[in-house]
């Protein structure tokens, strides 16, 4: 019963937030998605604070905390991402920890989980699987697999597929290039 009532009062608290300090803005404090299309905003809406998507959230940009099951965002993200899922459409600046973790663009960030990819970045991927096309950092897992690579790799299966010699290694592939 308390957290159904924790559950009213957010909701509750986003709806007066929003309204107040944001109706000439593309930006509101908070968010709460059961799944889009029902959560208290659209999804061209950005976020600087805290969203919570119970199932299923979209937004455009997300600054600060984002928690839930499946967290998706059109843009950027600078902050946390928690949940199972989370995809990012643009640039990430922050730390993910999921299942699952996406972005598309550009990555400073720590990624933790089961499956890792990002498009190019300075990133940390810790999971079973990483896979960057351009890595600036550091990955370890079981499978770590890259274009380009200015760092090192940990894991069983290491490849870097534009390095001149040992672009397949287990254990250790490193290339500062």
């Amino acid at each position: 019963m308390k957290e159904l009532f924790g559950m009213v009062l957010v909701a509750f608290a986003a709806c007066t937030v929003g309204s107040i300090d944001a109706r000439a803005q593309d930006t509101k404090a908070i968010q709460l998605a059961l799944f889009t299309p029902v959560q208290i905003y659209d999804e061209t809406t950005s976020i600087k604070g805290f969203r919570l998507n119970l199932i299923y959230g979209v937004n455009e940009d997300v600054t600060g905390v984002d928690l839930g099951i499946i967290n998706r965002t059109t843009g950027d993200v600078k902050g946390l991402q928690l949940g199972f899922v989370n995809m990012v459409a643009g640039n990430m600046k922050g730390i993910q920890l999921d299942f699952l973790n996406f972005i598309g663009g550009e990555a400073k960030a720590l990624q933790i989980g089961v499956y890792n990819a990002a498009e190019t970045g300075t990133v940390v991927d810790v999971g079973l699987i990483n896979i960057t096309r351009s890595v600036k950092g550091f990955q370890l897992g079981l499978f770590n697999m890259t274009e380009d690579m200015h760092g090192l790799q940990i894991g069983l299966i290491n490849i870097i597929s534009n390095k001149e010699k040992l672009k397949i290694f287990p254990i250790v592939n490193w290339s500062f290039n």
